[in-house]
């Protein structure tokens, strides 16, 4: 991986992170455009740079996020992200085997924009504006909605907002909960990426992600300025996105999904 491949990978995570189409989609869709081979960093590279996307929502919510007096707001989010974290450990091989399969990814894009079109016509008459009005219990259950997005193509943006508002929150609040609900997830993933986990094929060199990217300074330098990017780009769709959500509903991302999720379908069909 070259540094303009990891600036284009990176500049792709930090738009579509918050974005209900998949960045794990268009991540790898990206990567398949461009040529390069699907490699044991490049996996690695694309789960590690989601770093930057967490920096960009605590940014963005800092008065939130630094507010220490607030303990409910971190116990929820602990709550809410224990069936991720449970379900990742256990089905992580398995959600790796369908990351390559770009066809199957496709597909799940295309059946996630027709979900994407009726949403707004299914979730009226919300009761929750405010995060301070969650309880524990719908925070748990929109951790498990989170889940969902474990199938590549998902998103894991879309599953916790329509998980949201299946809990009677508010477009808006659903979404800003998405948003936090995202960093203690992202979080634990990035350092399951990069300490824990063993990337390589069995009977193969297996290596941790920081043993990679401390193999060459062309990869650390790739590390450092992905994070760069996403992070920066991140902040930026946020804002833009609760602004559109606001506005046009869900309806524009589930044709956008349904569009480029066929469009792929056939260029990968084909290709």
């Amino acid at each position: 991986m070259d540094l303009l491949q990891s600036i284009i990978i990176a500049v792709v995570e930090g738009l579509t992170e918050y974005l209900p189409i998949s960045s794990t989609a268009h991540m790898g869709f990206t990567a398949s455009l461009m040529g390069m081979q699907e490699t044991e960093f490049l996996k690695m590279f694309q789960v590690s740079i989601q770093f930057g996307a967490i920096l960009a929502v605590v940014v963005a919510y800092h008065k939130k996020f630094l507010n220490f007096s607030n303990l409910n707001f971190y116990f929820k989010l602990v709550a809410a992200v224990i069936p991720a974290l449970i379900l990742g450990y256990l089905f992580d091989d398995k959600i790796e085997a369908v990351l390559g399969n770009q066809i199957a990814i496709s597909i799940v894009l295309v059946l996630g924009g027709v979900v994407l079109l009726f949403a707004d016509n299914w979730f009226k008459n919300p009761t929750i504006t405010d995060e301070k009005q969650l309880s524990y219990k719908k925070a748990v259950i929109i951790g498990f909605w989170q889940c969902l997005a474990m199938m590549p193509g998902t998103s894991r943006s879309a599953a916790s907002i329509i998980g949201g508002m299946t809990e009677k929150l508010s477009r808006k609040a659903a979404a800003e909960f998405s948003f936090f609900l995202a960093v203690p997830t992202m979080l634990a993933v990035t350092v399951y990426s990069l300490f824990l986990k063993k990337w390589g094929l069995e009977g193969e060199i297996q290596q941790r992600g920081y043993e990679m990217l401390l193999a060459s300074n062309q990869n650390m330098l790739a590390f450092i300025i992905g994070n760069i990017i996403a992070f920066i780009v991140a902040l930026i769709a946020i804002k833009s996105f609760i602004t559109l959500l606001n506005k046009y509903g869900f309806k524009p991302w589930g044709w956008y999904r349904i569009i480029v999720g066929i469009v792929l379908l056939i260029y990968f069909y084909t290709k």
